[in-house]
């Protein structure tokens, strides 16, 4: 297992230090300026397409989903663990700066799933039943005729199988079942049967039942998560101009609190920021345009905008709320992290350490316990009904059963096993996808900038 950790480890630096780092800010960059920065222009189109008449009770639709109920699928997705356990780890090893640079990559992030959703919806397909399917492995086949385009799909295909539905399962799920055995005392087995049932009654009810949960879970859950973080933030406002000066501080001078030598602290701080802000808000790795594809909308920009809003909430609210709420209370004059490392703190007990200093230690623990069982599930939920596209697009319906069960399986064994190879093969996968992704949406970029440029919507 040490073996397998190490190469495992030693591929992801070298995909998350060099080349994910240049895919992601490559990629934002070029959809930034071809799109005429969509995600500026189009950001309050956006904000007011999402919460100018929120449903929570979108219905059923006849073939697909509504537009809100894609963006809260979605958003289940990208709102999970590395919103609170990824974005602690991000800090723990880069410093509070990593943060800095996962605000960048968002920023950018915004532009690239705008053209991600676009090209869903350009290239979804409806079965002869009426069922909805697109997402990656179709626009790749559009990009790329011929066997070049099979091999690209089936790549990300699988490699999304492994890093959603089954691999990704198990970190949703371990993260849960530490938090409630630190919170509650409960034995993570119990935990992992509950959510084992509970996520088999959601699969078992296919895409509109998960719609009709996300669509209501999503707004509660950042909520209650955003209110207690904002408490702990009034009680902590001192400190807040503290927390701000330190995140741009140490996003280009990392080495006065992680150490070592300059170049390497700001290559750590950046490829964190990189890895954690792709585990986190997702775009690029081609996860949420499995959800985006299924909008019922008038056309392709209107989902594009839509999907933009996502990423702003994932990162530039819920992850900004977990990074302050750490630094103002660990890495503040007096936190334990204020020196550099501590012994005893790690990336998946920091959020409950920050809660239980001002909270105490059952409310503290017992608060991020109960938001991380909703980030958590949530993620669960749709990143399973993205293995399940990529599953009956390699092997048709039959296979889907078969393919539940198995990430039913996975969802309890993460729940029991916990050790960084789980972590690390999750990373491995989330930015193995990135490629033939990426390559989709250069090849389809023409598409993506008129849909920018001539929304129908606006005529």
């Amino acid at each position: 297992m040490d073996t397998i950790l190490a190469i495992v480890q030693k591929i992801n630096m070298y995909l998350s230090d060099y080349i994910l780092i240049i895919l992601l800010v490559g990629t934002g960059l070029f959809f930034s300026i071809r799109t005429k920065f969509v995600q500026v222009r189009c950001f309050g189109e956006g904000m007011r397409k999402v919460f100018g008449g929120v449903k929570l009770r979108g219905g059923k639709q006849e073939g697909g989903i509504s537009s809100f109920q894609a963006l809260a699928t979605a958003i289940a997705a990208q709102v999970g663990t590395g919103n609170i356990v990824g974005a602690c780890g991000a800090i723990l090893i880069g410093g509070p700066g990593a943060i800095f640079w996962m605000w960048i990559i968002a920023f950018l992030g915004m532009a690239t799933i705008y053209a991600e959703a676009v090209l869903a919806q350009e290239t979804r397909i409806v079965t002869d039943d009426g069922e909805v399917l697109g997402g990656p492995v179709y626009y790749i086949q559009k990009a790329f005729k011929g066997g070049f385009g099979k091999f690209l799909s089936v790549f990300f295909a699988i490699a999304a199988i492994l890093a959603l539905g089954f691999m990704g399962a198990m970190v949703q799920s371990n993260s849960i079942g530490s938090t409630f055995a630190t919170a509650f005392g409960v034995p993570s087995w119990i935990v992992g049967i509950v959510i084992v049932a509970l996520a088999a009654f959601i699969f078992i009810g296919g895409l509109q039942r998960l719609a009709s949960v996300t669509e209501k879970l999503v707004p509660v859950m950042a909520l209650l998560y955003i209110g207690g973080s904002l408490i702990l933030l009034a009680c902590r406002i001192t400190d807040l101009p503290a927390a701000f000066g330190m995140i741009f501080k140490y996003a280009f001078v990392p080495q006065a609190l992680i150490g070592g030598a300059v170049g390497e602290a700001i290559k750590k701080a950046i490829s964190q920021g990189a890895k954690r802000g792709l585990f986190s808000n997702e775009a690029g790795m081609g996860s949420t345009p499995h959800a985006h594809a299924m909008a019922k909308v008038k056309d392709p920009h209107e989902q594009g905008v839509v999907a933009m809003v996502g990423v702003f909430i994932d990162t530039f609210v819920v992850l900004t709320m977990t990074a302050l709420t750490v630094i103002t209370t660990l890495y503040t004059e007096g936190g334990v992290l204020a020196a550099g490392a501590a012994e005893g703190v790690d990336k998946t007990n920091m959020s409950q350490l920050a809660f239980s200093s001002v909270f105490g230690s059952g409310i503290g623990n017992a608060f991020v316990a109960v938001c991380l069982l909703f980030f958590a599930f949530s993620t669960i939920l749709s990143w399973n009904l993205f293995g399940k596209i990529n599953v009956e697009y390699l092997f048709g319906k039959k296979a889907v059963l078969v393919y539940s069960v198995i990430a039913l399986v996975f969802v309890f064994l993460g729940s029991v096993l916990s050790n960084d190879l789980v972590w690390e093969l999750t990373d491995m996968f989330n930015q193995l996808i990135v490629l033939p992704n990426v390559l989709a949406l250069f090849a389809l970029s023409p598409l993506v900038v008129k849909a920018a440029k001539n929304p129908k919507n606006d005529k």
